[in-house]
This record gives structure tokens, C-alpha cells and sequence, in this order.
């Protein structure tokens, strides 16, 4: 799912180097990521009224379902 996450923001970027991407797992089926880009490449991130992002948490809900876990994304600025 990390791999999944950076794949996709890299190619929304000017500045791929800057994306950093750190899991946690506070529990046994709960996988916390935080997102780290430059700072502005922010916006690319998040999109209009925040539907880019929005997007990909979506696409993230339904790879952790198949896992049968639970993935919350964080996008840090």
C-alpha cells in the first residue's frame, strides 16, 4: 500500500524526490500513512476542494479491504 501511495503521488508532482511516505500500524488491522511532499506540491496533492485527495484515500480504503484492514491517510503541509 506504501509503494501504491507514492506511485500515485509522484506522478501528481513537480517534485517527486520530495515524497516521502511513512507507515504506522497503532493497531493489529489499522495502517496509519503519512504523506509528506514539497511544500508547493500541496495543492497537487489535495486538489480542487480536496477531490484528489479524497480520490486516493478511496483507492486506499479498497486495498486495505482486501486485506482485511483499515488505511487513514494523512497529508501533512
Amino acid at each position: 500500500m506504501k509503494e501504491f501511495i507514492e506511485y500515485i503521488v509522484k506522478h501528481l508532482v513537480d517534485k517527486p524526490e520530495g515524497v516521502m511516505v511513512e507507515e504506522k500500524a497503532p493497531a493489529e488491522n489499522k495502517i496509519v500513512f503519512t504523506l509528506k511532499v514539497a511544500q508547493e506540491d500541496v495543492g497537487k496533492v489535495i486538489g480542487k476542494q480536496g477531490k484528489t485527495a479524497q480520490a486516493i484515500r478511496t483507492l486506499l480504503t479498497a486495498i486495505a479491504a482486501k486485506e482485511g484492514k483499515r488505511a487513514i491517510l494523512e497529508i501533512l503541509d
